[in-house]
Order: C-alpha cells, then structure tokens, then sequence
C-alpha cells in the first residue's frame, strides 16, 4: 500500500490549510485513515483518525479546529486545517490501516509527511 499526500506549506497564524492522502495498492479492506504529526525531539502524536464506518477522533488541541473526512471507496482522507496556530508546526504523517489482498490482516501504512510551517 502507499500513501501519497500533499496540501503542506507555508500559512499565517489564523489560516487554514487542507491535506489530502491517498492510498493505493492491492487494498481488500480499508479500516481507517488519518494524521499523526511530528515535530524534532518529539514523538509522532495523534491529529484525527477516521474509521471506516465514519467515527471520527481527534486531539484535543485540534478540536473545533480540524476536520477531518474520508472516502473509504476511493482510499482518501482530508483534513481541513482551520485557525492555525504556530503550535501546528510540524511534519504532517498520513496513515492507513488497510488490510490487503495479500495478507489478508490490518497493518498500519505510513506516508512519508508533509511539512506544515505556520507562521506568528
């Protein structure tokens, strides 16, 4: 499975920003999508994940904040950034929990992030 995702950049304290991930791959079964983000000396943590029968969970930091929406036919996952705070600086990881033609378990996927710089 890989993931591609885009919608990273440069944006000013207080605005939004949208990114997108799509999976692909020999997918039996999607379970999930979301976003973890990571900043250097930290570990990953938990954005928004969201399942495959649409419950939603998010960071308290980002509630009210971040929404985020899926596409479980189609393998993609939003998440709309809004009120962005330079706090949200960080490299954004897009994740997949697809259980595949191959092997026929759950495993987590990992794309390769998109950096986030908001700016005070």
């Amino acid at each position: 499975v890989q993931l591609q995702a885009s919608g990273g950049g440069l944006v000013q304290s207080g605005g939004s920003l949208r990114l997108s991930c799509a999976a692909s791959g020999s997918i039996f079964r999607e379970n999930a999508m979301g976003w973890y983000r990571q900043t250097p000396g930290k570990e990953r943590e938990l954005v928004a994940v969201v399942s495959c029968d649409g419950r939603t969970v998010y960071a308290d930091s980002v509630k009210g904040r971040f929404t985020i929406s899926g596409d479980n036919v189609m393998h993609t996952v939003n998440l709309q950034m809004t009120n962005l705070q330079p706090g949200g600086t960080a490299v954004y990881y897009c994740l997949a929990d697809m259980t595949t033609t191959q092997t026929m378990y759950s495993y987590r996927y990992w794309g390769e992030g998109t950096l986030v710089t908001v700016s005070s």
